[in-house]
């Protein structure tokens, strides 16, 4: 049985590598790891949202707050963070720090909330691609790594997983042929639950990176949900002993049983609390949606060039939005700047160090 098979203390466990044949014998949309039908009829059903036939991404721009605060927080808990998720709430609405953590923990939850955002603000083009996971990893890992050359890179050294008895690969080619493969099998599945549950086993079963792969893999795995207008998984009160349970099968057994189960509970609860706080969710400005784009790079112009909120604004709504609507514009975008912090200046692409220059010369 796998359960005891990974329960064993790891001295009884017979150390084990790689098996590409775990990869090759998947074939898109004729295996399924989602095997029975009527399950992934459920899954559709539970996660279906009135947006379905709205641009990618539109859902989880209405539940964005929620869903940057659960899935950052429930993500990092995974990995041993202590925030709990009013510290996170804090952090990520006020740019609050909280008390007597430590800097890497705050830094893990800033990454995974811009993560979260450049997944949503990029979501007609994400997906199972290069681009898309390189950067899901450079975000994430951003001032985490021993090497930060190593962002956004696959690796080229051999790295060694605490307490399992897998070894991953360690030859860099193998490593970049098997992650396009990898890539090139996910992006052909067509049922965005499989898709989603593919990238959270062969992501982390191959380790492309020099360290940071479950994450990358999680967040990966809401790729096809939010392309797709379906509730997102944020991992919310997923055991993180289920969870490393669950991998380790994947890992030493190339056995998908114990990760699968966890997937499909962590789902259900995930759709249910996102259900619950969509019905009472306001209705997002339609001003702002219509001028979304806009307003980001108006404010990143601003950050960025050191520009005044009182002498500039003007001049560059002139060169963004038509006449009728600058007056509306103006106003949302001060309001905007005056808002900005630390917390959630990501959301712009602006850097850490540009928005304190910008403070700084406004001081």
């Amino acid at each position: 049985m796998v359960r005891s098979w990974v329960r064993a203390p790891i001295t009884q466990r017979r150390p084990v590598g790689y098996d590409r044949e775990f990869l090759d014998a998947y074939k898109p949309n004729e295996s399924f790891y989602l095997s029975d039908p009527e399950r992934r009829e459920w899954l559709h059903r539970i996660g279906s949202t009135v947006f379905a036939q709205r641009p990618a991404g539109t859902y989880a721009r209405d539940i964005l707050n929620r869903l940057l605060i659960d899935l950052s927080w429930a993500s990092s808990r995974l990995e041993g963070n202590t925030y709990t998720r009013l510290d996170t709430q804090q952090l990520i609405e006020h740019g609050r720090q909280a008390e007597g953590k430590d800097q890497v923990e705050t830094q893990m939850i800033l990454n995974h909330k811009r993560a979260i955002e450049f997944l949503i603000d990029q979501a007609p083009d994400i997906g199972f691609n290069r681009f898309t996971l390189l950067n899901i990893h450079a975000l994430l890992s951003e001032n985490l790594l021993h090497d930060p050359d190593a962002s956004g890179r696959l690796r080229s050294r051999v790295v060694d997983i605490q307490g399992t008895v897998f070894r991953p690969l360690a030859i860099p080619q193998q490593i970049e042929e098997l992650f396009d493969e990898v890539l090139r099998k996910a992006a052909a599945i067509n049922d965005p639950f499989e898709q989603a549950f593919f990238a959270m086993v062969h992501l982390p079963y191959l380790q492309p990176f020099e360290d940071v792969n479950k994450r990358v893999s999680r967040l990966a795995a809401n790729i096809p949900l939010i392309k797709a207008n379906l509730s997102p998984l944020s991992f919310v009160d997923v055991p993180e002993r289920a969870y490393v349970e669950g991998l380790l099968g994947v890992y030493e057994r190339t056995h998908i049983g114990l990760l699968r189960d966890v997937f499909l509970w962590a789902y259900d609860r995930s759709s249910q609390q996102f259900r619950a706080i969509a019905s009472g969710l306001p209705k997002p400005d339609p001003f702002r949606s219509k001028y979304r784009l806009e307003l980001g790079d108006a404010v990143a112009e601003i950050v960025r060039n050191g520009l005044s909120i009182e002498l500039d604004v003007e001049k560059i709504s002139e060169k963004l939005v038509p006449r009728e609507d600058r007056r509306q514009f103006e106003k949302m975008l001060v309001d905007e700047l005056r808002k900005l912090h630390e917390g959630n200046i990501g959301r712009y692409g602006i850097r850490l160090g540009e928005f304190r220059d910008w403070l700084r010369d406004r001081a």
